[in-house]
């Protein structure tokens, strides 16, 4: 009889594998986004960086940041379990692919153009005759599609977006207005054309992520915005909520 109940206790799962989202980390996938996310030596450090990192602070669980391109970070998140990307727009199109946790901001986006080029647009249809440069999977060329512009670049990620705007290889760009107000105090030649789009932005995490861990992370993100510490943190990054 010992020697059955031994073979039976044996034969249990071990409880690791009970309750596996408490053993597991999130692994976050995010992309180079100055002030909201960016490198700084091996640190990864922005506005959206430090809330995420608070929000897994308050609640306990451990976790890795991985900074690559875009297209890679969102398919990351939407194929691999216990994955997250940031900052994602939620819209529509996405709401069924991903668990939400939000907002890490309600952001604007704008059309831009470089500065002194003749490029003139009073709304989104004049827009369209010029061409316009954004970055594979970003949710601006789904939108540019949407809204049938006729030329869209797609480049590997916003840094080559941005230096083909500045060498004038491709005609304005969308941008979040947050950043456009960075880049305006660092002095670089950009000029606002037209405004394009707003939604929020969020952590989306893969669909089979545990619900339970979702829910802990919204709640600390709602404390960060109740207490007034997402504010702070863009205020740190020269970034001001005005809504």
């Amino acid at each position: 009889m010992r020697k059955l109940l031994l073979l039976a206790i044996l034969s249990l799962p071990p409880l690791a594998h009970a309750c596996p989202t408490h053993a597991e980390t999130v692994a976050f996938t995010t992309e180079e986004y100055p002030p909201f996310v960016y490198r700084d030596g091996k640190e990864v450090k922005g506005a959206a960086t430090e809330q995420v990192q608070q929000v897994m602070a308050a609640i306990g669980a451990d976790y890795t940041i991985a900074v690559m391109p875009w297209a890679r970070a969102y398919a990351e998140a939407q194929s691999t379990p216990m994955t997250c990307v940031f900052a994602t727009a939620h819209n529509a199109a996405r709401d069924k692919l991903f668990k939400w946790v939000e907002p890490l901001l309600i952001d604007r986006n704008i059309l831009i153009k470089h500065a002194g080029a003749d490029i003139t647009a009073e709304n989104l249809d004049e827009a369209k005759q010029y061409t316009v440069g954004t970055w594979r999977e970003d949710y601006t060329e789904k939108l540019l599609r949407q809204s049938n512009f006729p030329r869209i670049d797609v480049a590997t990620d916003f840094k080559a977006t941005l230096k083909k705007l500045m060498s004038d290889r491709i005609d304005l760009m969308p941008i979040s207005e947050f950043y456009f107000d960075k880049l305006k105090q660092e002095g670089q030649p950009i000029e606002k054309v037209v405004p394009f789009s707003q939604q929020p932005l969020a952590v989306a995490c893969q669909k089979d992520f545990p619900g339970e861990l979702q829910k802990k992370m919204q709640t600390a993100l709602d404390k960060l915005i109740a207490d007034g510490t997402q504010k702070s943190i863009f205020l740190k990054y020269g970034l001001h909520l005005d809504n």
